[in-house]
C-alpha cells in the first residue's frame, strides 16, 4: 500500500531531507515530476515557526498544481525536530493529479520518517492551510468528537450521577429524579383541579428557570385531549376522566406524560423524564390521587377507549384449570398391598 504508485524520492530530495534533520530548513516544497518525488523549493528559518508560516507557505501555493509541503516546528521529540505535512490539492488541479498525490503521500511519509511528523493538514483552498486555517485544524482536533443522540443521553446521565450530592437527606431525591418547584400559577391550577373547578391542567418545564409552569387549564371532554397535546414539545397533563364503570359513574384522575420522540432536544427529554416522578409526588402532597399514569409519544393514542382500558384493564377470566397429565398406557389395574401383621 505504501508504494502503490511506484513513485519514490530522487537523490536530490533524499539529500535535502537528510540535511533537514539538523534544522537547516524551515520549509521544503515537494512535487511529483517524471514519476519521482522531487524538491521544488526550500526556505530557511528567519523567525519563529508562526512568524515564518504565512510568508513562506502562501507564495508557494499554486491554485492549479498539487504539492506537498514539509514545514518545521520549533519543537523537538526524541528523533529531532517535529514537522507538519501539508497536502495541497487545489480544486482546479486535474483530477488524475489529485489522485496521484493522494496515493503517494504514504510513500513520502516513509521517505521522510513518520516519527518526526507531528501533524498533517489537507487543503483545497488557501484558507485551509494558511496559519489561521492550521490553527482552526488544531482546535478542531482537540474538540470532543460529536456524539450520537444515544451517547449524548448516556453522557448526561453519567454527569448527573457524578455531580449528584448524595447523603441521607438527598438519597430519595437522587434515586427518583430532579424536583423542580411549581410556579404559583401551576400550583393554583392544580388546587382548582383537586377541588373540581377544572378537569384538565397542562404543565410545562421552564428549562432556564428550572420551574414547572402552567401551560393551560380548562374544562374539556375526553375527545378534546388529542388536540390539546403538543406535537413538538413535551408536556405533563392531568385530566379527570369521567366515565361509567360497571354501571356506576366514576371519576378517575389520570396523569399523562407526552413526549413526541426525538423532535425534542436531548436536554428537554432528560429533564421531563427526571422530573416526572417528583412532580407526581408534589401532586400527591396537594391531595391529588392519580388513578393511572400514562406515557404517550403520539396524541392520537389518547382515545376514550384507550384511557378506559388503561384504568380498568380487562381481566382474563377464562383461565384453564391445571390438567393432571395421564400416566402411561398399559400399566394394568392398581395393586393394593396389605401390611404384613407378622
Amino acid at each position: 500500500m505504501s508504494h502503490q504508485t511506484g513513485i519514490r524520492a530522487n537523490d536530490e530530495l533524499r539529500s535535502v531531507l537528510a540535511e533537514s534533520k539538523d534544522g537547516t530548513y524551515r520549509l521544503i516544497k515537494i512535487a511529483i515530476a517524471n514519476e519521482q518525488l522531487t524538491c521544488a523549493a526550500t526556505k530557511k528559518p528567519r523567525g519563529t515557526w508562526e512568524e515564518d508560516y504565512d510568508s513562506m507557505v502562501r507564495p508557494l501555493l499554486d491554485e492549479k498544481l498539487a504539492a506537498y509541503f514539509m514545514y518545521r516546528f520549533d519543537s523537538k521529540n526524541s528523533m529531532g525536530y517535529e514537522w507538519l505535512l501539508i497536502a495541497w490539492s487545489p480544486d482546479f488541479a486535474p483530477v488524475r493529479e489529485k489522485m496521484l498525490y493522494a496515493a503517494t503521500k504514504a510513500t513520502l511519509k516513509q521517505e521522510f520518517g513518520g516519527g518526526q511528523i507531528k501533524d498533517e493538514v489537507f487543503g483545497t483552498a488557501i484558507g485551509d492551510i494558511d496559519l489561521d486555517g492550521y490553527k482552526k485544524h488544531v482546535q478542531s482536533a482537540l474538540a470532543p468528537k460529536p456524539l450520537t443522540m444515544a451517547e449524548e443521553e448516556v453522557k448526561m446521565i453519567r454527569e448527573s450521577e457524578v455531580n449528584a450530592h448524595i447523603n441521607t437527606e438527598t438519597r430519595s431525591q437522587t434515586l427518583q429524579g430532579v424536583a423542580f418547584p411549581l410556579s404559583r400559577e401551576a400550583e393554583s391550577a392544580l388546587i382548582n383541579f383537586k377541588n373540581g373547578r377544572v378537569n384538565y391542567v397542562q404543565l410545562s418545564i421552564d428549562i432556564p428557570r428550572e420551574t414547572i409552569e402552567l401551560a393551560s387549564d380548562d374544562n374539556i371532554h375526553v375527545t378534546d385531549l388529542i388536540s390539546r397535546v403538543p406535537t413538538e414539545s413535551a408536556r405533563y397533563h392531568v385530566f379527570n376522566f369521567q366515565h361509567t364503570h360497571e354501571g356506576d359513574p366514576t371519576l378517575s384522575a389520570v396523569f399523562i406524560y407526552s413526549m413526541p420522540g426525538y423532535k425534542c432536544s436531548i436536554k428537554e427529554r432528560m429533564l421531563y423524564s427526571s422530573c416526572k416522578s417528583p412532580f407526581c409526588d408534589q401532586m400527591a402532597q396537594l391531595g391529588i390521587d392519580i388513578a393511572k399514569k400514562l406515557e404517550v409519544d403520539d396524541p392520537k393514542e389518547l382515545t376514550e377507549e384507550f384511557i378506559y382500558d388503561e384504568i380498568h384493564p380487562k381481566k382474563n377470566v377464562a383461565r384453564q384449570a391445571f390438567a393432571k397429565p395421564k400416566g402411561p398406557a398399559g400399566r394394568g389395574p392398581k395393586r393394593m398391598h396389605r401390611k404384613n401383621d407378622s
